[in-house]
Parts: C-alpha cells; sequence; structure tokens
C-alpha cells in the first residue's frame, strides 16, 4: 500500500511529464498573429529542433490548380504556323466570308486630332515596357491615330467586367474621340448564353441552341471540346435555331454601327439565313468545311440582325458576332470565375482564324481578382502564368500590343470596418513584373480606384457591391473614365511628337526649297556684262 509521501510524488512526476508533452506539442504548432501582432513560436526544444520558420512564410500556398494553366506554348505556335503555312500554300477551295452589301462602301477613317482634356482630375498613367523602336503599344496608338480602318481592342476578363461592365463607357468613349466619322456597335456578342440578360450595350434573344461555358467544358460533347473561342462559348443548333441581336441606345453611338460580322463552323453542307433589320432576309449555303467562317453584313444602319440555321446542323458551332462601325471595335470577351487560366483551353487555332478576319490592335488582360487572397502576400507563380498568358495571346494575335491592368482594389470585413485587403500591393507587383518581363504594357487599375476614393468610397457612392469586391456600371464608368485618359494621353503624346515632326520637315523643306531657288535662278539668267570703263573727268 502506497504511502502519502509516494503517492505525492507519483503524482508529482506525472504531472511533470504530462506539461512537457503539452509544451512540446505547443512547439510545433506554427506561429500565430494576435490582434494584428505576429507571436513567436513556443519551442522549449529549441536546442534540439529548429523550425525555419522563414522558409515557411515565404511558401506560396495553393491559390489555384496549377495544372489548369498547363499549355505547351510550342505547340501552340507549330500549330498556328501550320496552318498559316496550308492558307499560303495552298487556299482553301472553300469560301471563307459571304458578303451581304446594302450599302456603298464606307467613308474611310481620316487621321484626327486628339483632344488632350481628361475626364478625372488625376492621371494615371500607363506604364510601358516595350523597347522605344518596337513597342506594340506605341503602334496601337499610331493605329489610333491614322489608321483609315476600324481600331479593334479586345478586352479579356471575369466577372468583374462580365454584362459589359467598363467596356461599354471605355468602347463609347473611344469611338466618340477618334475618328471624322466614330462608328458604333457594341462589338461581340456570344451566338447564345444565359448571361446576355445582364447585358445592356445589346438584346440578345435566342432559341434552339445548346450552349456550353469554357469553365464547364468537360461536360461539352468530345467534338466541341476542342473548339472554344477566347469568348469562352460555344453553341450547338438543334433544327431551325436562331438568334436575334439588337443595339440598344445605352450609351452613345450604339445603335449607329454600319456592319455586322456572324462568326461560325460549319463542317457539313449547310444553308442559314440572316435577316437585316427584321425586313430584308438572304439565305446563304454553306459548303463544310474546318475553317471558321463569318457572314460579313454592311448596311447604312444594322439596328437588329437575326440569324437562322436552317440546314446541316451536326458538327456546326455558332460564336457569335461582332456589331462594329468604321471607327474603333471593343469586344468584351469576360469569364465569370476565369483566372485567365482560360484562354489555354481554347483553340489557338480557332483565335488565330478569327484574328485573321478581324485583326485586333490591342488585347487587354484583366485577371487577379479571383487568385488574391487576404493575408497572402506571395504570387510568384501566378506570376509565371501571367507571362504564359501575354505569350499565348501574342501566338493568336501577333500584331496587337498587350496590355495588363493591374488588379482592381477590394476592401475586406476587419474589427474596425473595411479596409483595403492587404494582399493588393503584393499581386500589383507581380503583375507589373510579369508585363515587365514580357515586354507589355501595365496600367494598374487599384490606383484609378484609390485615385478617386477607392473600394470604400465606391461603395458608399451607388458604384459597386456591398461584397465590396465588383464594381457596377456607374463604378465602370470611372474606371473606364481613368482608363481613357491614360490612352488618350499616350495618343495626344504620340500626336504632338508627329506633328513637331511635321513641322521640322516642313521647315527644313522650306529651307531647301528657298536654296534651290537661288541657284536656279543663278543658272537660268545671264551673265551680266561688263560695264565699260567711264572715260576720267577732266
Amino acid at each position: 500500500m502506497n504511502t502519502p509521501e509516494k503517492d505525492c510524488i507519483h503524482r508529482g512526476w506525472i504531472a511533470a511529464l504530462a506539461l512537457i508533452a503539452v509544451l512540446t506539442a505547443v512547439s510545433f504548432i506554427p506561429p500565430q498573429s494576435l490582434g494584428g501582432v505576429k507571436l513567436r513560436r513556443a519551442n522549449i526544444l529549441s536546442d534540439l529542433v529548429a523550425f525555419d520558420d522563414a522558409v515557411a512564410a515565404a511558401e506560396e500556398p495553393a491559390l489555384f490548380d496549377e495544372e489548369d494553366f498547363h499549355v505547351d506554348m510550342e505547340q501552340v505556335a507549330e500549330r498556328i504556323e501550320a496552318e498559316r503555312i496550308e492558307a499560303d500554300s495552298a487556299p482553301r477551295p472553300v469560301q471563307i466570308t459571304f458578303e451581304w452589301t446594302l450599302a456603298p462602301d464606307s467613308v474611310r477613317r481620316m487621321p484626327v486630332v486628339p483632344d488632350s482634356a481628361r475626364l478625372n482630375p488625376t492621371l494615371v498613367e500607363i506604364e510601358d515596357f516595350g523597347t522605344p523602336d518596337s513597342s506594340r503599344l506605341r503602334a496601337f496608338y499610331d493605329t489610333l491615330l491614322c489608321a483609315r480602318r476600324p481600331v479593334r481592342i479586345a478586352f479579356l476578363g471575369d466577372s468583374f467586367v462580365e454584362g459589359d461592365i467598363l467596356t461599354a463607357d471605355l468602347r463609347e468613349q473611344l469611338q466618340t474621340a477618334f475618328g471624322e466619322r466614330p462608328g458604333g456597335g457594341a462589338g461581340f456578342a456570344p451566338m447564345a448564353s444565359p448571361l446576355t440578360a445582364f447585358r445592356r450595350t445589346i438584346k440578345t434573344q435566342s432559341k434552339g441552341w445548346t450552349t456550353y461555358n469554357i469553365m464547364q467544358r468537360k461536360a461539352a460533347p468530345e467534338n466541341l471540346r476542342n473548339h472554344f473561342y477566347i469568348s469562352g462559348w460555344v453553341s450547338q443548333p438543334a433544327a431551325g435555331a436562331s438568334t436575334r441581336w439588337e443595339n440598344t441606345d445605352y450609351r452613345k453611338l450604339l445603335d449607329s454601327c454600319d456592319g455586322a460580322r456572324i462568326f461560325f463552323l460549319s463542317p457539313r453542307d449547310s444553308r442559314v439565313e440572316v435577316t437585316l433589320n427584321d425586313t430584308l432576309r438572304r439565305a446563304f449555303d454553306i459548303t463544310g468545311d474546318d475553317a471558321v467562317r463569318q457572314i460579313e453584313v454592311s448596311a447604312p444602319h444594322v439596328r437588329s440582325l437575326a440569324f437562322k440555321v436552317l440546314s446541316g446542323t451536326e458538327g456546326f458551332i455558332g460564336y457569335g458576332a461582332i456589331f462594329e462601325g468604321g471607327g474603333v471595335v471593343v469586344d468584351n470577351y469576360s469569364v465569370r470565375s476565369n483566372n485567365g487560366q482560360a484562354m489555354f483551353w481554347t483553340n489557338p487555332s480557332v483565335n488565330a482564324r478569327i484574328n485573321a478576319l478581324t485583326g485586333y490592335d490591342l488585347v487587354i488582360l484583366q485577371y487577379g481578382l479571383n487568385i488574391m487572397q487576404s493575408g497572402v502576400k506571395s504570387y510568384t507563380n501566378y506570376a509565371a502564368q501571367i507571362e504564359k498568358m501575354v505569350a499565348f495571346v501574342r501566338s493568336c494575335f501577333p500584331r496587337a500590343a498587350v496590355l495588363v491592368l493591374g488588379v482592381s482594389d477590394r476592401s475586406t470585413k476587419t474589427d474596425a470596418g473595411f479596409e483595403p485587403m492587404d494582399a493588393i500591393p503584393y499581386m500589383l507587383d507581380v503583375q507589373r513584373q510579369a508585363a515587365r518581363n514580357t515586354g507589355a504594357a501595365f496600367w494598374p487599375t487599384c490606383d484609378a480606384m484609390r485615385a478617386q476614393g477607392g473600394m470604400e468610397q465606391f461603395v458608399k457612392n451607388g458604384w459597386a457591391g456591398k461584397d465590396y469586391t465588383h464594381i457596377n456600371y456607374a463604378g465602370g464608368r470611372r474606371v473606364a473614365w481613368a482608363l481613357f485618359d491614360a490612352l488618350n494621353a499616350e495618343a495626344c503624346a504620340l500626336h504632338a511628337e508627329q506633328r513637331a515632326a511635321e513641322l521640322r520637315r516642313q521647315a527644313e523643306a522650306a529651307v531647301l526649297d528657298s536654296l534651290q531657288k537661288a541657284r536656279i535662278e543663278r543658272s537660268l539668267l545671264p551673265a551680266a556684262a561688263p560695264e565699260p570703263l567711264k572715260p576720267p573727268i577732266r
């Protein structure tokens, strides 16, 4: 039988061992933060066990599935180049473009003199990391000023610009500012989509189509998965499937367009019908081929357009239509929940074929909002994916400049209220660095929003949702104005540079002309006869 003394000693040893076990377990708990203060690791085994907390803190969490961003860029380039060579060496015997012209050739754009007035008091400049001699963005500005053809911009983004938010107002300002006859039109509209009801710049009514989104591409039939365009939508018709688009007056110049292009695939012989302004109809017989086709409509006023598949639905894919004029065309290619990975699931050949029919001058990349997380400071892995995005875009759209938009402002709720998300500067840094590494351009959307009060003020003004993440049409207008100011400022600077160079050439020509005139006069005038000597005065 144990004595009281032995029992106390026994209990003491048990308590001591239990305490050591608890403290040892606590040693393996990572450092924690309390009230914004980072606490040290409680490590009673510091002499025996070393923890590299610095390395652990630097490790990037799994913010996205790396496999989603997998793409072999060499294969992409080879695929596009093979199709280009095939097209150049052996032109397709089938018709690619079907024209329906109801008006004389449009009046060509004339060189414009840009207005340097700004829409916002604070200018947030574009950072161009291209070389001075080969900057693609500089070439875009020159095209904006001088090209006698439509200037085309593709805006690739996520739900931040869904429904034509931001792009509607960017399009309006560009169409108004550039071109003697700005032209109009809402740009790209998909053949069918459940999200078309949210868009205010164009009305879309479709029936008989089965539509698949690229974010759920595995649900699409096998024969459709490899035919996605950067729009993110493919539509498969049943017999008699139809779509009607109608331009609205939600923004200036939308209903003043005079042209439209309908894009589709028809691997089998088919017959389709196009209706212009609900009155004029024309049927087209399409010979089966794997090439992307377009029906190009020109008319004094394209108010509405309808497209119907009469026969040949097997394998048929409808992409959508672009509504345009003679000025600036801005196509919104937004895909909800997209981090940029969706472009790698598109068919680069389809992208290149449509680009060959249109020809984009500028591609804008707006991503990162769905990657960014509060408390996360490392986005180096995502930076590598941004560089791949730029490379992919350049493969599909070789003539286009690339503009990377830095992540927008975002707020998170704390005990003190809503505060800017702490991850923003770190995401901006990697986006800027990716643009620098690839020679693309960069524009910090967050800075433009904060110059107008930031996300918290946007919500107070009714310019953004209560999620403190997504802007609405009113907020999109403010961001679009800031982006337009940035583009317009660069265009104005280039115009001033070109004008100064022209004045120098004129001055030099005037000097040369005067010297040449003097030389000609000297050569044509007879030599003056010597005057006779006058007799001396006596």
